[in-house]
């Protein structure tokens, strides 16, 4: 969610150009490029993205790059060529997302980035877009982690060393470092002793979770609670640790799927953060149109996704998307 102030500026922006500006709109041709349509995160985000550019009398392009850098850096080659007025992405890369930003601007096309922070994220402060950004859309995730450690030190012991596990995501995201830095801190926020016994990297998967997590079971019997950092990487340990009737608890750092929701409300996963991809896929569209009708649209735009914790007892607050 956005704040509000952003939000209600969004929607206004959007009826306004789907009101006065229809007849302009209809020529108007839109790129967009998940990470890879084989995930229900990216699927949703695009098919939301392209139902809210047509409300607005756009049509989009979709390339999808079949999870590779390579395929994204060429499918920006591909939209530009296209002549596309926009170009929206979950890159795959925030370091590499820089030079197709860059190419973007060179065209004068404004560039929108979902999910993923562009540029060097250990310089750069989540609100610190990157110049050629025409906007950020997405959830802060060192926020998303911090929360989750906050979350996990409800639930670990206070008094010992604790030993916890990370489920990553895939490798090159910046969310993986993200999340893991807002962990710890929630963590030391909280006052928490505790240890990072195991870390290893997914594909952003539940199969891949799954193996994961039944390593983990058996190189470190004595967990006392694993972080995954997306919903399916979690759902796929709360199967192995089923299996295995393994107890130790799980956290998820970005949460909002179906499957998510159904372990949480059957004690398989402890608690996770909200997070609403459909959503974010929607108010992309919204500020790409915006920048794309409206040439004097600043860019380096913060379109900031309000998170919350999610647990048994509030999973009405966050409905499944994915």
């Amino acid at each position: 969610m956005l704040s509000f102030t952003k939000e209600i500026a969004l929607v206004a922006s959007a009826l306004c150009l789907s009101s006065v500006q229809t007849a302009q709109a209809e020529d108007i041709v839109l790129g967009y490029m998940p990470g890879s349509m084989i995930y229900p995160y990216n699927a949703i985000g695009a098919k939301d993205f392209e139902d809210e550019a047509k409300k607005l009398g756009a049509r989009v392009i979709i390339i999808d790059p079949q999870g590779t850098v390579e395929a994204q850096a060429n499918g920006i080659d591909d939209l530009i060529l296209q002549g596309v007025k926009g170009i929206a992405m979950l890159p795959l890369d925030g370091i590499a997302a820089q030079s197709w930003a860059d190419r973007a601007a060179e065209a004068g096309i404004p560039f929108v980035s979902v999910a993923t922070q562009v540029g060097d994220w250990q310089t750069r402060a989540w609100n610190d877009v990157y110049p050629n950004v025409s906007a950020l859309v997405g959830m802060d995730n060192v926020a998303s982690g911090e929360m989750a450690g906050k979350m996990a030190a409800d639930i670990l012991p206070k008094d010992r060393m604790v030993k916890i596990a990370i489920v990553e995501g895939a490798p090159g995201y910046p969310q993986v470092p993200q999340r893991t830095k807002g962990f710890r801190a929630g963590l030391d926020a909280a006052g928490i002793k505790y240890e990072i016994v195991a870390s290893q990297p997914t594909d952003w998967t539940a199969e891949k979770g799954m193996a994961v997590c039944q390593a983990f079971a058996t190189s470190h019997p004595d967990l006392d609670l694993v972080f995954s950092q997306a919903d399916p990487g979690a759902v796929g340990c709360a199967h192995a640790f089923g299996d295995l009737r393994v107890k130790t608890p799980i956290i998820s750092g970005d949460g909002g799927s179906f499957d998510g929701a159904k372990a949480i409300e059957e004690g398989g996963i402890a608690g996770s953060i909200c997070d609403r991809p459909g959503y974010q896929g929607r108010l992309a569209a919204r500020a790409l149109m915006e920048a794309v009708t409206n040439p004097d649209t600043p860019k380096g735009r913060l379109v900031n996704l309000e998170i919350w914790p999610t647990t048994k007892n509030s999973l009405k607050d966050c409905p499944p998307e994915y």
